[in-house]
Parts: structure tokens; sequence; C-alpha cells
């Protein structure tokens, strides 16, 4: 036993019984929380256990280029896989602009009046709406309404609706990013004669963009496994073709997995631990692009 143990028992012992107390209280906190988050990590294992298990053997090349099949064989997930980067392509052109356009509107130039508050209320409130509130507002505006616009029951209107579901936790996020930079970066900036604008383009979106782009992939990785508002708008189960523009019908892989697995045969709840492999490397690649950027614009003060 080193020395400094044998000073940390003897302040133990030597402290006065309510002190001792707290302490061991704080010991079986920490120990219930070391629990708690083992039990969350052991499960997540588990789970990804199970799926490489099943799902490795069926990555072939063919997997990648054939189009879904009703022979599990011959069944693949190009369209699906080719729809999902299209969606998450369109969402955040979409999504990212508007988000941090709002967030800086909110932060910089709204002030603290009765109408800033309104606004901040329903995002927040917006933030925990059910995602299929969304599919039937999607199928109702952007699939009716402007049909002739966005071309129906297109990966547009999935893009629309999706950005709409995802912009209250980006605008949050964001403003979070926007109102840890320092003030006194916009005090010097003024100082020198600075405008607004150019206080906000050159200070502060800079060093808010490390915490920007962390909430922006957080949207986007709850975006990429939504499939209820897609259901709803009508995104379908079976193509049998690639989409080559915004405005053609889709799928994505979230809706092959659910097609699959509730299929009853063993082969199609192997295609989908594949598909759900592939869907979690999607991810996993866009939380490595997020981190990369923001450890590349992070800027100390």
């Amino acid at each position: 036993m080193s020395a400094a143990e044998i000073r940390s028992g003897r302040a133990l012992l030597e402290a006065p019984p309510e002190l001792q107390a707290r302490r061991r209280k704080g010991k079986v906190f920490q120990w219930v929380c070391l629990s708690a988050t083992l039990v969350g990590v052991v499960v997540l294992a588990a789970l990804l256990i199970d799926v490489l298990v099943d799902g490795v053997a069926w990555l072939t090349p063919a997997f990648f280029t054939e189009f879904p099949s009703r022979i599990p064989e011959r069944a693949g997930i190009k369209s699906a896989l080719y729809g999902t980067i299209w969606l998450m392509v369109l969402v955040a052109v979409i999504s990212f602009p508007l988000g941090v356009a709002a967030a800086v509107w909110l932060e910089e130039y709204a002030g603290k009046n009765w109408v800033q508050t309104v606004i901040q209320t329903n995002i927040a409130n917006l933030a925990g709406v059910p995602s299929i509130v969304y599919g039937i507002l999607g199928l109702a505006v952007f699939v009716r309404w402007m049909g002739p616009i966005t071309g129906g029951r297109s990966v547009l209107s999935g893009a629309l609706t999706i950005s709409l579901l995802i912009l209250p936790i980006l605008i949050i996020a964001a403003q979070e990013a926007i109102r840890a930079v320092p003030s006194s970066i916009r005090e010097a900036s003024y100082g020198l004669g600075a405008t607004k604008w150019q206080t906000v383009r050159h200070h502060v979106l800079p060093n808010a963009f490390p915490g920007i782009l962390t909430g922006t992939i957080l949207a986007l990785s709850r975006a990429i496994g939504e499939t209820a508002p897609l259901i709803m708008i009508g995104a379908l189960t079976f193509i049998a073709f690639v989409p080559e523009g915004p405005r053609d019908a889709f799928t994505v892989l979230p809706i092959q997995i659910f097609n699959w697995a509730s299929r009853p045969q063993d082969e199609f709840r192997y295609l989908a631990a594949a598909a759900i492999i592939v869907l979690l490397v999607l991810l996993l690649s866009m939380n490595a692009l997020a981190i990369w950027l923001r450890n590349k614009y992070r800027r100390d003060w």
C-alpha cells in the first residue's frame, strides 16, 4: 500500500462520522452510475455481436449491387442504399443552413422580447413532437399541396419532412454553441470597429463551428434511422431502380430492414442483419467525419 493510500485511509478514519457517511454514500452512488453504464454497454455489445454473427456472411458484392427480391440469395440493398444517400445529402443541404441561420438570428439579432420567447418556446416544444406527426405534416404539405413542385412521394418530399423533424434539435444545438463563444470576442471585434455581421461572420461562427457540427451530426444521426415519417409520405418497401433525381420515388435502409425483419424466413433475418451493419457503418462514418472537422476547426480561447 502506498503512502498516499495510507494517508487517505487515515484521513477517512479520523473524519467525523457524518462526513464518513456522506463519503460512503458518494461511493455507492458512483458504483450505481458505473453499473448503469456497464449495463447499457453490455446490452449494446450483445446486440452488435448478434448482428455481426448473423449478417457478416451476407455482405457479398452482390448484396450491394442487387435490388430487393423475394429470393433471399438474389436480394440486395442497392436501391435502399442509394435512397439513403440521396435523402441524407438533401437533408443536410436543407437543414444545416436553415438551422444555423435561425440560431444566429435568435442569439445575435432577435434580442430578449416576447417574440423571441414565443419562438424559443415553440422550438423547444417541437423537439419533443413524435416523428409520426411530422410524417402527417409532410404528407399534407409536401406530397399533396406541393406535389407539382416536389414530385409527390419523392426523395425531395422525404428530405423536407426529415429536415422539419431535425431542425429543432439542430437549432438548439447551434444556439448553445453560439452562446458558448465568450462575449469578450464580440466586444473586442466591436472595439475595432467591426459591424454586427462582420463580428458574427468572422468571429462568432468560426468559434462556434465545432459545436454546431456536433449538433448537426447528432441531428443527422437521428434522421438516418427514421422510418415512420417516410412511410407516411409513401416511401416504398420495394424499388427495382436507383433514384436519379430528387423527384424520384425512393426507399431507405431502415424501411428495407423493417421489411426483411418482418419476413418469416431466416434468410431474410440474416439480410436484415447485414443491412443493419451497412447502416451502422454509414452512421459511424458520418460521426467520424464530424469529429475530424470539429477537431480541425477547434479553437482554444
